[in-house]
């Protein structure tokens, strides 16, 4: 099937009429008669299709067809290419390790270096494009799409949710931190300042990866899915959270609750707002503020990424209640409205 043809295709501008005859249409074979006029244009759409008028962000990929199976396509390539960007910047974060005289895994290096930060960054912050990519591939509609109901990063809408919400996440991270304890290392100098540059540097879009290839791209796969609205936005959740809490590859029962109750309450947040900003707000000040932290307090980092069972503790609740505080107070500034919509009037996103 073409993924650029579906019922949101415009039709095809009529003929002009012409003579009348069998078919109304040129005469037939063999007898001689007047041009009836240029061949009708091509029905098939060149450029991104509109995004449809007047739905919620979770329902833009929405059709007269499912498509389970082209879903499940951007899915798989979606953590296809986060794996294979993050093998490749691994590996030449091992170059550099490696010309700069730090010791390479075959001889034994457990440490967590400034070269591996910029390439774990970096490899997750790729996913903004990759997603903007298969949405554009797959379903024809215009990677920007993915940013918001009004195809545009509202900055107004990030700007509040930073400043707001800032307070709340220092608090939690730092109730987090204390009720945690980490195992201490030694850091020279000039890797604690690599370290804290490149957090700061990176970790935004880093966490913006995440949060459009997750609460984007898959939120959307898995709502078109169902037959309605409501049904598409308990099988968007339902998908989009349990990748997220499967791709932490932890083992932990107390991480795993994080993770789910972060994802599920971020992709609720993105559907009542009808954008990605209040999600990548949240994560990017939840990263950042426990990296630095964990830099300043000269914690292990190798230690802090493990996610075995064991690992994790009740302290994760904290979080998890500040995201849900966060949550019933969007539920309750967008009861009267509802979830925000793509704009009644929407056009093709550019061709």
């Amino acid at each position: 099937m073409d993924p650029h043809s579906d019922r949101f295709a415009s039709p095809a501008p009529s003929r002009e009429a012409g003579p009348p005859g069998p078919g109304h249409g040129s005469p037939p074979q063999g007898t001689a008669g007047p041009q009836v006029g240029p061949p009708a244009p091509s029905t098939r759409r060149r450029g991104p299709r509109p995004v449809p008028p007047g739905v919620e962000y979770h329902r833009v990929l929405a059709g007269e067809k499912r498509r389970i199976g082209r879903g499940v396509l951007a899915i798989v390539l979606l953590f296809g290419g986060l794996f294979l960007f993050g093998g490749v910047l691994s590996a030449a974060a091992e170059v550099v390790d490696g010309l700069l005289g730090r010791p390479v895994p075959a001889q034994g290096r457990v440490e967590y270096t400034p070269a591996l930060h910029v390439a774990a960054m970096l490899s997750i912050a790729l996913l903004i494009p990759w997603s903007m990519l298969i949405q554009r591939w797959l379903y024809g509609v215009r990677g920007a799409s993915l940013h918001s109901v009004v195809s545009s990063f509202r900055f107004d809408v990030f700007g509040r949710a930073l400043v707001f919400i800032g307070p709340l996440w220092l608090v939690t991270t730092v109730l987090l931190t204390m009720l945690t304890p980490r195992e201490q290392t030694s850091w020279s100098h000039g890797d604690l300042f690599a370290l804290f540059a490149f957090t700061i540097l990176l970790t935004p879009l880093q966490s913006a990866g995440e949060e459009y290839g997750l609460r984007g791209l898959v939120f959307r796969v898995a709502g078109s899915w169902g037959r309605g609205r409501r049904t598409g936005l308990f099988l968007g959740v339902l998908v989009s959270s349990l990748a997220f809490t499967v791709i932490h590859l932890s083992t932990d029962p107390w991480f795993n609750l994080l993770y789910f109750t972060l994802a599920v309450s971020l992709a609720l947040v993105t559907w009542l707002t009808g954008g990605i900003e209040i999600a990548v707000v949240v994560h990017a000040l939840n990263n950042i503020f426990l990296f630095l932290l964990d830099t300043v307090l000269r914690h292990d980092l190798g230690a802090v990424f493990e996610r075995e069972a064991g690992q994790g503790s009740p302290a994760v609740l904290v979080p998890c209640v500040s995201v849900l505080v966060l949550l019933a107070v969007v539920w309750w500034r967008t009861r009267r409205t509802g979830p925000a919509l793509t704009p009644a009037g929407a056009r093709p996103t550019g061709a």
